[in-house]
């Protein structure tokens, strides 16, 4: 019947936490009739213990909760018997942190990607707005890409009716972030081919009528 309980939970279980508070998990001995040591340990790597916080009851105080730490594994071990162990998964709930603006210049008929940190828990709903405006997506143009960090609107082939500003919104039961583009699109550089041909032309005539104004000297030479 030796068994252990951290925060009164016998068998494995998950913590919702805010970041930012602390949390404190607490190791309890069960049904023991002599002094067990105890271990902890955060993910693989143990955690070290003051001499008084390892036998019978053991605590760790995780301060303060970052968002790293979701999904982060605490495990309590008996020593004389590792297979004896309760483990709490850490499941860090924050916002999405979203803001200020990013102008971009891009040449006509060039690629772009704006890209938005989509970091949030519990996950949130994502979406593209151009000119306060839900962004209407075409296929051969517009990719949205989105992972649990990212995400992302690729536009290829941009034209002149791309100018504007588009607003990545990501927003949770927690809150909402966002993040505007101002989105510049520049007229592609053509070369003035008839004005290059007409100066090589009046090169080349300059050229030639120098040396017919030249030519009786050069005979002479």
């Amino acid at each position: 019947g030796l068994e252990l309980s951290v925060n009164n939970h016998t068998a494995d279980f998950s913590l919702t936490t805010r970041a930012g508070p602390s949390v404190s998990l607490s190791c309890l001995v069960e049904n023991s009739n002599q002094d067990e040591e105890l271990l902890w340990y955060r993910e693989d790597g143990e955690v070290d213990l003051k001499d008084g916080n390892k036998v019978n009851v053991s605590n760790i105080c995780i301060s303060p909760v970052a968002e790293s730490d979701n999904g982060v594994t605490f495990t309590c071990k008996l020593v004389r018997d590792t297979s004896v162990q309760v483990s709490v998964i850490l499941d860090v709930q924050f916002p999405p942190e979203l803001t200020g603006e990013e102008s971009l210049q891009i040449q006509e008929d060039k690629d772009v990607t704006l890209s938005c940190n989509a970091k949030s828990n519990p996950q949130a709903e994502t979406a593209w707005y151009k000119d306060n405006e839900t962004l209407t997506l075409q296929q051969d143009r517009h990719q949205v890409y989105l992972t649990s960090e990212v995400f992302q609107l690729s536009i290829k082939n941009v034209e002149s009716s791309d100018n504007g500003t588009y607003t990545c919104v990501v927003k949770s039961s927690l809150g909402e972030g966002r993040k505007d583009f101002h989105l510049i699109v520049e007229d592609r550089t053509v070369f003035p081919t008839e004005a290059i041909i007409a100066a090589a032309v009046v090169v080349a005539l300059t050229a030639f009528f120098g040396i017919v104004a030249r030519r009786d000297k050069i005979f002479k030479v």
